[in-house]
């Protein structure tokens, strides 16, 4: 395997399971130093351990990403352990609670915009200034299909989503000249436990709602987010970029 992120060292939000795991484990695997940050510490060392194992190089971090001040620790640690920041996922998010609009509370919307939308600000705004420090970087913004289209009952998902892709071509536009790229990843349904879980029939349902006819992986999200993260994507900044299985063509 290539080793093209040798002497690199990156930071990944939400680490320690599903996409960001997927994401942690393959930047290793092709040389980086990792950062696996995550709220659950305990899982995160899992991946570290992991990561170690196969002959990589990881440590991890604890971090709520809706709390300025532990982002800011966050980045800290990775620059204090590895000596530098080149590249960055900001890949945490929850799901939020299912309701219209009118019926949405503030407290469920507060914890969605704060976790998957305010967190992304708070990690560039850390972030950035290490990479221009190093000379440069590369930062992935972990959106979703619903930064482009939306989905009942899920307002403040959805509006975080697509301010995630704004915020990502700002960010480009403005450091696009001093060797910082931004882009940001949407993915569909991933095929996690979570969704296995789900009885027969959703799961199905789940899988006809895509053209491919089934639904994507973590790896390969992983995958399009380490081409986007590397030198062979040097000329592509401001940019979203579906993993759907054509759901979004739809």
């Amino acid at each position: 395997m290539a080793k093209d992120f040798d002497g690199k060292v990156a930071f990944v939000t939400g680490g320690a399971s599903g996409i960001g795991e997927a994401v942690a484990r393959q930047l290793a695997e092709r040389g980086a130093k990792v950062v696996v940050a995550d709220l659950k510490l305990d899982a995160a060392q899992k991946v570290v351990k992991a990561i170690k194992a196969a002959g990589g190089a990881a440590a991890a971090v604890a971090v709520d990403v809706g709390k300025i001040e532990q982002v800011e620790e966050a980045v800290k640690f990775t620059v204090d352990t590895y000596g530098a920041l080149h590249v960055a996922v900001n890949n945490a998010g929850i799901g939020g609670t299912l309701a219209a609009l009118a019926d949405y509370t503030f407290e469920d919307w507060h914890k969605v915009i704060d976790v998957n939308l305010n967190s992304v600000f708070y990690s560039m705004k850390y972030e950035i200034p290490e990479m221009l420090k190093a000379g440069g970087g590369a930062i992935v913004n972990m959106a979703s299909i619903l930064g482009s289209v939306a989905f009942p009952s899920a307002p403040a998902y959805v509006t975080a989503k697509h301010g995630v892709v704004g915020m990502t071509k700002s960010a480009a536009l403005d450091y696009a000249k001093k060797g910082i790229r931004v882009t940001a990843v949407g993915p569909g349904f991933i095929d996690t436990p979570m969704l296995a879980a789900l009885p027969k029939e959703a799961h199905e349902g789940i899988k006809a709602m895509h053209p491919v006819g089934r639904m994507g992986t973590s790896d390969e999200v992983a995958a399009l987010t380490l081409f986007l993260l590397s030198d062979a994507a040097s000329n592509i900044t401001g940019s979203y970029h579906l993993v759907d299985g054509g759901y979004v063509a739809q």
